[in-house]
């Protein structure tokens, strides 16, 4: 098996798994329903496209900057009320995403991912991500490429929050396997992660989103 590996980091990016109606909530890490839902765009498929291929791959995140968890309201009008809705964000945040899986269908995701299909977004579609997306393709499993990998951030903790799906019983559930994307019928499955730390002492460029962005 091989690893790919990606840079998720923008000004805002946003991962909700649960919630609903006026309050939406964003996750502390990318959930494997907004990845998946990254890559099915790139590829050019369809919110009723079969997920599956994508849904066998394995995922896992690094944070190596966590961001700032910020809220913002919008007004939502109809013919007869008004009411407000809060959406939560990761303000400048920098995450290394990583999916196990067969090198042929990683590599095809990292073309797509290169010339994509449709356009990329971090969780909402107000949430475009800064470049480059793809780091790489590493002959490695899934967490050591993640524990290996140097950190995208200068500025970052000592000890990096980690998260890796697994199949083993006891550990913990989130409810963001997509099953479908169709607006008719949204449906999420759960799946089973670990979370720990990894020691990362390196130091490497600094990011800075802003500048990027011009």
């Amino acid at each position: 098996m091989a690893t790919l590996l990606l840079r998720l980091a923008a000004p805002l990016q946003s991962w909700g798994s649960s919630s609903k109606f006026e309050i939406r909530t964003t996750e502390k890490m990318p959930t494997k329903s907004g990845v998946v839902g990254m890559l099915a765009a790139a590829l050019g498929m369809r919110r009723d496209s079969d997920l599956s291929k994508l849904n066998m791959l394995t995922f896992g995140v690094r944070a190596d900057r966590e961001g700032e968890d910020i809220t913002d309201f919008h007004m939502a009008h109809s013919e007869k009320s008004s009411y407000v809705t809060y959406r939560h964000y990761l303000c400048d945040a920098i995450f290394l995403a990583g999916l196990e899986g067969e090198y042929e269908l990683l590599k095809e995701l990292e073309i797509a991912l290169q010339n994509p299909q449709f356009p990329l977004f971090l969780g909402r579609r107000s949430c475009p991500p800064t470049l480059p997306v793809v780091i790489g393709i590493r002959d490695l499993p899934l967490e050591t490429a993640l524990r290996e990998e140097p950190p995208l951030s200068e500025k970052h903790e000592n000890m990096l929050r980690i998260q890796i799906e697994t199949k083993k019983p006891g550990a913990g559930m989130l409810q963001d396997m997509p099953i479908s994307f169709n607006p008719a019928r949204r449906v999420y499955g759960y799946r089973r992660l670990t979370e720990g730390f990894v020691e990362c002492s390196q130091n490497e460029t600094e990011y800075d989103a802003m500048r990027e962005l011009g």
